[in-house]
């Protein structure tokens, strides 16, 4: 993933059995705190082009 600019400390992988719901509520706690910590990553911005602001115009 970082040839594609995104972070190793973005990606996180655990396995979380259907009977363990406190594992995945720890889990998913810290990784949402590890990414926010990190901020946003720059390089999946989305631009304000011409396009994008007609369309969303037209979504209104």
């Amino acid at each position: 993933m970082a040839h594609m600019g995104v972070e190793s400390e973005r990606i996180h992988l655990s396995w979380v059995s259907s009977a363990e719901s406190t594992k995945f509520v720890r889990v998913a706690k810290e990784v949402t705190e590890a990414v926010r910590a990190l901020g946003p990553n720059r390089r999946f911005v989305k631009s304000q082009g011409p396009d994008r602001s007609l369309n969303d115009e037209k979504a209104a």
